[in-house]
């Protein structure tokens, strides 16, 4: 079997659908909503993720971010989506496909982020549903990897309910809020059934 790159042109879909979700290229024009909702659950999300560089919400580091991405995309290194409701008005979360490996790999990371007040309601379920597809169609990957802090029970639920299958830890494998911490490894392989 040969492995080549994607024969996709490097471009995230114009959209995803997915059951009450809406997902899409982040763009510049999303900036207010992304700085409030980031805003607002930033005590929230501060355990679960790397620390936030102390410019993080300005408009100029996102459109450092918004470059980023477009990089991203064209080196077909990273694929990121932002996560609204099913009518793309309210900005939820986000997602991304990071790491993309290519050669006997074809593999990616995923990483993903819900609002405070927007978890506990299947979005991000759906969400994660919509990009498998994406993710082992238009860009003929193979495996899908995710981790997570083994105390984050709902993400391990989320990945579980998702299809993804544990297999093992990862000692000290993220720096998350400043510390290095142990994280529980999931994968989903193209074919692997939804739990």
């Amino acid at each position: 079997m040969a492995f080549l790159r994607n024969n996709t042109k490097n471009e995230i879909p114009a959209g995803l659908h997915g059951e009450g979700v809406f997902l899409r290229a982040p763009q510049m024009s999303d900036y207010v909503q992304w700085e409030q909702l980031r805003r607002e659950s930033q005590v929230f999300l501060t355990p679960w993720e790397p620390s936030w560089p102390k410019d993080d919400l300005t408009r100029h580091a996102f459109r450092r971010r918004i470059r980023r991405y477009a990089r991203d995309i064209r080196l077909d290194e990273s694929y990121p989506f932002f996560i609204f409701d099913a009518h793309g008005d309210e900005l939820l979360g986000g997602l991304t496909l990071a790491n993309v490996r290519r050669g006997v790999t074809q593999s990616c990371s995923l990483g993903y982020w819900l609002g405070v007040n927007k978890t506990g309601k299947g979005h991000m379920t759906a969400a994660i549903l919509a990009i498998i597809p994406y993710v082992f169609g238009s860009l003929r990957l193979h495996r899908i990897e995710a981790a997570c802090l083994p105390e984050n029970h709902r993400s391990v639920c989320l990945l579980e309910r998702t299809g993804f299958q544990h297999e093992g830890l990862a000692r000290r494998y993220l720096c998350i809020n400043d510390v290095w911490q142990d994280h529980r490894l999931f994968a989903r392989l193209e074919g692997d059934p939804i739990s």
